[in-house]
Formats: C-alpha cells, structure tokens, sequence
C-alpha cells in the first residue's frame, strides 16, 4: 500500500557506485546494481537514514513522497535470505590442471624471513619507478604465509586466521604498491577482496563470522586511494558491529601511483 512517508532518494548523477552505503543499511534494502546504488524495494526502506554519512559524494538523501510502506516482516525475510544465500555460497570448484583445487588450505612460510625484509631497502613515498632489476629481485621475495587468500575462498576456520593480525587488502593494492610484500604483509594474514565488485553482505557476514571464532588480535585494512575502495572500511565496521566485538584497526591507503598516502 502506497503511504505518504519518508524515502532514500538517490542521485543517479553523484552516486560513483562505491558501495559504502550498502552495509550501512541495517535493513539491507541497498545494493549495488550497472556500477549504481539502487533500492531493493521500497518496502525495505525506513527512511531513517542511516546510510546517508557513508556516502562520499552526497548522492543519498531522505525525502518524503508516496511509497510502499516499510514492512519489517519483509526485512526481516530479507535479511534470512541473504544471510542464507552467503552461507550456502559454494567455493568454486574448479579444479587447475595440476588437480589442485583453487580452495584448498595450506599453510606455508614465507620465502623471506622477517629480519630479511627489515633489512632490504625501503621504499620512499612518492619514489621514482623501481629499476627494473631491483623490481626482479623484490619479486623473488613473497612473505605469503597460506592458501587460499581471496575472501570469499577461505573458510571462517581457517587455521591461519586463529590468532592472526590480518590484512585485509583491496585487490589493486598488491599491484599498485611495490613494497607490498617488504612492508605490509610480513607477520599477517592477508585476505584479499574487491569492495566495488564483489558482495558486500556476503564479505560482512564472512568477517563477522571470523571476528567471532577466530580470535583475530589485530586488523590492517590496506585501500586505494579511490572512492570506491573507501567501503572496505564500512564491510569491516559492520561485521565489528554484527560480531561484537572491538578489534584494533589500522588503515593504509595506497595511491594510484603506487605510493603510501
């Protein structure tokens, strides 16, 4: 039934599509849709607002106008269902040519150890490009420490994530920033993800689940500079808030360019 009520309106021309809205919603009624933040439905909607200071560019705002009533019946189906729909998400199954599945957990040590990495060359903000022959010689060093690393590969019971710090790393970072290896990734656990691409309630509840069983000690959230990068911060805060629980963070914020902002 259509009321007189108050409504998200959003501006197709501000939103870039960044996401940031999309765990703030409690009632889950964003999503991202063609690179734009749309309604689910109206009846999902409060119109409370609550998603409005996650948004970067000032694309959402509260308007009163005729729409569907909010249910809360509804949301509350809503919400079971994507909770149910993430849960039940199979790892992919394909298998490589090797027969190794690209899921399967392994645990390993780096191939440097971290009184290596202290003692190489560290890089400076806002350096020149690396000489390609040091960039070679940086390759050769991986401080990796397990299998697999995308988030929605591994399993909230990963052994490695047990008392882990963990980076959670958008997956322009490691591209974009050439000490990724030397200064941000040696001691932790990393999970890599797209916050712009991939299912932001799917990677809230994945955290959420992680931050109640696994006893992570600590959080690094590395980013790109770019908007749409910015709600990696908001999928973390969520599943904080969805877990219970205050686990320290730090964030980095990597530029285009490859230099720590």
């Amino acid at each position: 039934m259509k009321v007189m009520r108050k409504i998200i309106e959003i501006d197709e021309n501000l939103c870039d599509g960044c996401g940031q809205c999309v765990p703030d919603c409690a009632e889950g009624a964003l999503e991202i849709v063609d690179g734009k933040a749309r309604l689910v439905a109206e009846k999902y909607c409060d119109g409370l607002g609550a998603c409005l200071g996650a948004c970067p560019t000032g694309a959402l705002k509260v308007i009163e106008r005729q729409a569907d009533d909010f249910d809360e019946a509804a949301v509350e189906e809503l919400l079971a269902a994507q909770k149910a729909q993430a849960e039940a998400a199979p790892a992919p199954a394909d298998t490589m040519a090797c027969g190794c599945a690209s899921s399967h957990i392994q645990s390993f040590g780096p191939t440097v150890s971290p009184c290596q990495a202290a003692n190489q060359p560290r890089a400076m903000t806002n350096a020149p490009p690396v000489p390609a022959a040091y960039a070679g010689a940086e390759a050769e060093s991986s401080a990796l420490t397990h299998w697999p690393i995308q988030i929605r590969l591994v399993p909230p019971e990963a052994p490695f994530l047990k008392g882990a710090d963990l980076l959670v790393a958008a997956d322009c970072v490691p591209v974009a920033h050439p000490a990724f290896n030397r200064e941000l990734l040696p001691g932790k656990t990393v999970l890599l993800g797209c916050p712009k691409f991939d299912d932001a309630e799917s990677y809230v509840a994945k955290f959420s689940e992680i931050f109640r069983t696994a006893g992570i000690k600590s959080i690094t959230v590395a980013i790109m500079e770019v908007p749409c990068c910015g709600s990696m911060r908001g999928i973390i805060q969520a599943a904080q808030q969805r877990a219970g629980t205050a686990i320290p963070v730090e964030e980095v914020v990597i530029g285009v360019r490859g230099n720590r902002l």
